[in-house]
């Protein structure tokens, strides 16, 4: 089985997450315009950061993200770098998500690895290092 890793100067790498974020309240606001500019932005903002988005849908209410990044980047930093910049550009260029919400996003989001074997093998790996 081949595996497509990120080759660096002095990194191998596979990093890649699901993540799934929300507008405040729950708010159904990420539609028509406001939906294709949000994506837009998204594929912009990953062009900048070195993001690759292997995949992007954009719900009424939320939105899932599958991507992947130079692990030396922390999570919580490629999180704050699209919801800040996709809310202010958002909000410039569609003034009623102003007076609908305080803030375009919650605080909070959802992440989860994604790899292409499972834990228990990892485990099993771990495990077997000295019988090698």
């Amino acid at each position: 089985m081949t595996t497509d890793y990120t080759r660096k100067k002095g990194i191998v790498y596979k990093n890649q997450f699901h993540i799934i974020f929300c507008p405040k309240y729950r708010r159904k606001v990420l539609v028509d315009d406001v939906a294709n500019d949000l994506a837009e932005i998204f594929h912009q903002i990953a062009e900048e950061k070195e993001i690759t988005i292997k995949s992007l849908e954009i719900m009424p209410d939320h939105v899932h993200m599958f991507i992947e990044f130079d692990p030396r980047r922390m999570l919580h930093k490629v999180i704050k770098d699209f919801k800040g910049i996709s809310s202010r550009i958002l909000r410039e260029k569609h003034p009623q998500l102003k007076s609908r919400l305080p803030n375009l996003w919650t605080r909070s989001y959802f992440s989860c690895t994604v790899g292409h074997i499972s834990e228990e093998t990892v485990r099993e790996y771990i495990k077997n290092q000295k019988n090698v």
